[in-house]
Parts: structure tokens; C-alpha cells; sequence
């Protein structure tokens, strides 16, 4: 019925404003390092009693999709359970701990060794992956998450993501951009990519000799990512907000280009249309002011590291890399994800 986003930081509350999210704002007394969800609900509700079921969505798991909570609050409404909580499947052999200086061994906790069976063939367990909690109000307001009459909901292991440590990320951002939620709308192969000339093809500088010639400088991996993308069978198209001709015929990259561009929008609306694609279809990477509404209109957006804030704020995908060193090559890739992912899709 709502959408809340529990938060004691000014920007937490103006970017869940701005994607239709209500904003509780926590007190100090539960926004401490020690607090827990279960504090923050608990003076959630004190403030909203028109609440009766709580959906405690984990933000350290990113690859939810709406069908899963839609089914969990199904269990809660018409199903009668008073809490759901998600699990995922493991196949791990679990043994006691053995500390040291004790003088004992270890034990099997979930096998036998004489009758050791592979993996693949048991059933496994089920664990708590902290991707989400539901409850109704009244075991909450007792200070329970889970009781009453329970149920688990097991999700897909390639949905089941959990970020605790650093080096959980880059494994947690590549199951979302294979698994993760791209909308409501099915997904369709990005037949052109549209790449900004200054900032994301190059890095933006320009280097004037004594006779008054211009230059710039490109990384050799963004060639290749462009290469790439036209061997899948995209279309590659630049644009640039000025006359860089003689540095495209310098560069040749065989790519149809716009440059002195005054409105971006209008040059990639025109070739949107000329070529019979639907937004889903056009993929956009810039990095200026002049290439926010680009980004906010195409399927697929990206900004180098570098991008300006807003454009940034705009964009689908940031880069690792900054412009004119790997960006290109980089947002290639993460279109071909998304290819992996239609594939997959169409396969199922």
C-alpha cells in the first residue's frame, strides 16, 4: 500500500523522494551503529498505526523482483501467516567447530562420512538470506520479526544476494546486471548505441600544437569495445556538441557521426525513428548536462566515472572508468550482459 525508506540522511531522503518513495525520518536514538531493523520498524509503526503488515526489505540484497514480494504478501493476506521470511538453498557440508586448545575433534553436523553422497544429489538446506522479512504488527510491537504461525519463501539462488564485505560488491553487481529487475516491460536487444565524442570517447582535453592544430587522445580499448558491439550486429553512432570532423576522420571508426549538435535530444529522436526502434532498443552513453534528457529517454544509459553529478543522477550504469580510458569498452560489456540476459529469457 506504501513504500518507505527509513533514513536519518538529507540525500538518502531527497533521492527516495525522487523515485516516489515516503520518507520516515528515524531518530537518533535508533540511527546508532548498534541499531537494528527491528528498532527502526518499531518506532515506524508508533508513527503510523494505519500500518498492519510490515515488508522489511534488506538494502545489502539487490537482485529482489517484485513477483517474489508480491507472492510473500499474498502468504501474510490471504494465506493467514502472521510472518515470511526468505531462505535460500545451500549444499554445504556443515562440521562443529573445534577451538583451539580444546582437546576434542570435530563432528559431522549434516552427513555421514562412511555414506558421503555428492552435493549435487542431496537436497540441501535451507538458510536465511536476509533479503527480506514480513510481519504483521502485533508480533512486531512484541519484538519479533519472525513468530506466530510462519513460513518460509525460498528465492532462486542467482536472486539471493547479500553484500557484507567489500569484496562482496563487484560479485553482487555483476548477479544484478545478469538477474537483477529491469521494469515491467520485456526486455529487447539494444540495437544502437549512441556514445558522446567529447568525455566518453575521449577524455575531454584537447591539445593545441604551436601551429594551432588540435588533438586528442583515445584509449585503443574503446576501439575494441566499439569493434565488439558492431561484430553483435549494434550500431554504433557519435555525436558531439562541436566540429570535431578531421578528429573522426583521423580516428576511423567507420561510425555514422553528428557533430555541432546543438540539440542532442532531437538528433537521437531522429535517428530512433529513422531506424524503427523503441526506446528499449537504443542504449546512450554521455557525461554532460547536454546529455541528461539522452540518458533519461534511452532503454540503457551510462556515464563514465568522471560524468557530471547530474548526469550521473541520470544514468542507468556509472563506469568504473573515466572517459577516454575504457569507459566505451566497459558500457560495451555491460551491454552484452544485457544480451546474455534476453537470451536467457527467451530460452525460459
Amino acid at each position: 500500500n506504501s513504500v518507505w525508506v527509513s533514513t536519518d540522511h538529507d540525500e538518502i531522503e531527497k533521492v527516495a523522494k525522487q523515485f516516489g518513495a515516503r520518507v520516515h525520518r528515524r531518530s537518533p536514538e535508533v540511527s546508532q551503529d548498534s541499531s537494528t531493523s527491528l528498532e527502526a520498524i518499531r518506532e515506524f509503526l508508533h508513527h503510523h498505526h494505519e500500518v498492519d503488515i510490515v515488508g522489511n526489505i534488506q538494502a545489502t540484497s539487490p537482485c529482489l523482483h517484485p513477483s517474489d514480494l508480491i507472492k510473500v504478501a499474498d502468504l501474510i493476506q490471504k494465506e493467514g501467516f502472521d510472518s515470511v521470511f526468505s531462505v535460500v538453498r545451500r549444499h554445504q557440508f556443515r562440521w562443529s567447530e573445534v577451538k583451539k586448545g580444546e582437546n576434542k575433534t570435530t563432528e559431522p553436523q549434516n552427513l555421514n562420512p562412511a555414506k558421503r553422497y555428492r552435493r549435487q544429489d542431496w537436497p540441501g538446506e535451507l538458510y536465511e538470506n536476509g533479503s527480506f522479512y514480513f510481519a504483521k504488527r502485533h508480533l512486531i510491537e512484541k519484538g519479533y520479526l519472525q513468530g506466530g504461525k510462519m513460513a518460509y519463501y525460498e528465492m532462486r539462488a542467482e536472486h539471493s544476494v547479500d553484500i557484507d564485505i567489500d569484496i562482496d560488491w563487484p560479485i553482487a553487481e555483476q548477479r544484478v546486471l545478469s538477474f537483477g529487475y529491469f521494469g515491467k516491460e520485456p526486455l529487447k536487444e539494444v540495437k544502437l548505441l549512441v556514445c558522446s565524442i567529447d568525455g566518453c570517447l575521449t577524455n575531454g582535453r584537447i591539445y593545441v600544437t604551436e601551429d594551432q592544430k588540435e588533438m586528442v587522445s583515445y584509449d585503443y580499448r574503446d576501439i575494441v569495445g566499439i569493434d565488439l558491439l558492431k561484430k553483435r550486429g549494434i550500431q554504433v553512432r557519435l555525436i558531439s556538441e562541436r566540429d570535431c570532423s578531421k578528429t573522426l576522420s583521423a580516428m576511423q571508426l567507420g561510425c555514422v557521426a553528428k557533430v555541432s549538435a546543438t540539440n542532442k535530444l532531437q538528433v537521437l529522436e531522429d535517428w530512433q525513428k529513422d531506424m524503427g526502434l523503441s526506446w528499449k532498443e537504443v542504449a546512450y552513453l554521455g557525461n554532460e548536462e547536454s546529455d541528461v534528457e539522452c540518458l533519461k529517454k534511452a532503454g540503457m544509459s551510462g556515464v563514465p566515472a568522471d560524468a557530471c553529478a547530474v548526469a550521473q543522477k541520470a544514468a542507468g550504469y556509472i563506469c568504473k572508468s573515466n572517459g577516454g580510458c575504457g569507459a566505451v569498452r566497459e558500457f560495451a560489456e555491460h551491454i552484452f550482459l544485457l544480451l546474455e540476459k534476453v537470451n536467457a529469457a527467451r530460452k525460459q
